[in-house]
């Protein structure tokens, strides 16, 4: 039977937006949590683990992290990855060769961290004044900062915590430092990102792959043959011209969205919105994060919140908290949200438990007026 574009999005929505669980669980069964240091109204980690987990708060896996079997690092983007995962990646080998002086500086580093345990990036700066140094985006930031940065990218250091937000550091302990089989670990880690963005159109499958070259540099040659791998195991189907790629164990006619009624404002790196090739061809309209969008060139706002409603995405919102209120700015596709009851009350219930999750006193949004911009 000929599968339609309608079925592939309810297998989306269904298999991304599963029943809420453990916070470990959900990890687990995303297998990446992309991370963003923007807070609006929280972070996008949050964002997204609060319609998975059972009881969420903004902030618990910061604060849960270190009991966590998981590390902050680099895999198609920043984020978190069970520990098993990132050993597919490592020993990672940068592309960047370090001088005799820039190693000789690490070695240090990694000698004060193992005296220490848990090191803040300030202590090593007043340990060793390292000074400032010219950054990526051709700014001055601290040179400690950077090179614990480099060492925690290398494998040398692991993310041990955070401190108000800021990263704490601790000597890697327990990784192999034998490189697995490129081929295996590509494939490996090809199927971490099928299972988590799948249904995927066959070009944003091969750009996600090509994404990898932040996690395994020193594979950069392996990557379009585990592309043609992942095209001979997956299953596969074209739907209006697009070759589409899922796990060949699921059927896409079998999934259900639990609870369909229930709306949810996501964020913008939720794997349900991630991809916005996909965005596009699922709901037919251009979805886009434009919080580095200048302010005059925004159409939908800074950090707005794709709104699902169903299984459509029908608008975005704009939320903010001021003092101990959640202020709220929608927007809707068609111009104006939809009128019945259902709908309304489901905003509401949705409101309700961002501000729960924000740890908010239960009192009703402000400005919870449509904003007709669509």
């Amino acid at each position: 039977m000929a599968i339609t574009l309608h079925q592939l999005r309810r297998f989306a929505l269904a298999r991304s937006l599963f029943a809420p669980t453990t916070l470990p669980a959900a990890i687990a069964r995303l297998g990446f949590v992309q991370a963003d240091p923007i807070r609006a109204p929280a972070r996008a980690q949050d964002l997204t683990l609060r319609h998975r987990v059972k009881g969420y708060r903004a902030g618990d896996l910061e604060r849960r992290y270190p009991q966590l079997d998981v590390e902050e690092d680099f895999f198609v983007n920043y984020g978190f990855v069970p520990r098993s995962t990132q050993a597919l990646m490592h020993p990672r080998v940068p592309q960047a060769v370090w001088t005799p002086e820039r190693a000789a500086q690490a070695q240090a580093v990694l000698d004060f961290v193992l005296a220490h345990g848990v090191v803040h990036p300030r202590e090593v700066d007043a340990h060793f004044a390292h000074g400032s140094a010219r950054n990526w985006f051709g700014g001055s930031s601290n040179a400690s900062t950077q090179l614990l940065d480099d060492m925690h990218y290398r494998g040398l250091l692991r993310i041990a915590g955070r401190v108000s937000g800021v990263r704490t550091y601790a000597a890697r302990d327990g990784m192999s430092e034998t490189a697995p089989d490129p081929a295996q670990a590509m494939d490996a880690l090809v199927d971490v990102i099928v299972n988590k963005y799948a249904p995927l159109p066959e070009r944003s499958l091969g750009e996600l792959i090509s994404h990898l070259r932040g996690g395994t540099p020193q594979w950069a040659t392996q990557r379009a043959a585990a592309f043609q791998r992942a095209k001979q195991r997956l299953a596969s189907a074209q739907v209006d011209g697009v070759t589409w790629y899922w796990p060949a164990d699921e059927t896409p006619t079998s999934r259900r969205l639990a609870n369909g009624d229930m709306l949810r404002l996501l964020a913008p790196f939720d794997p349900v919105v991630w991809d916005r090739r996909r965005f596009e061809l699922f709901w037919g309209w251009a979805y886009r994060f434009e919080a580095y969008t200048p302010a005059p060139k925004r159409v939908r706002g800074y950090y707005a919140l794709p709104l699902l409603w169903r299984e459509q995405v029908i608008g975005w919102g704009n939320l903010a908290v001021r003092g101990d209120q959640l202020e709220v700015d929608l927007g809707y596709v068609a111009g104006s949200p939809p009128t019945d009851a259902v709908f309304a009350q489901a905003l509401e219930e949705e409101l309700a438990r961002l501000r729960t999750f924000l740890a908010l006193p239960e009192t009703p949004p402000v400005g919870l007026q449509p904003d007709a911009l669509g």
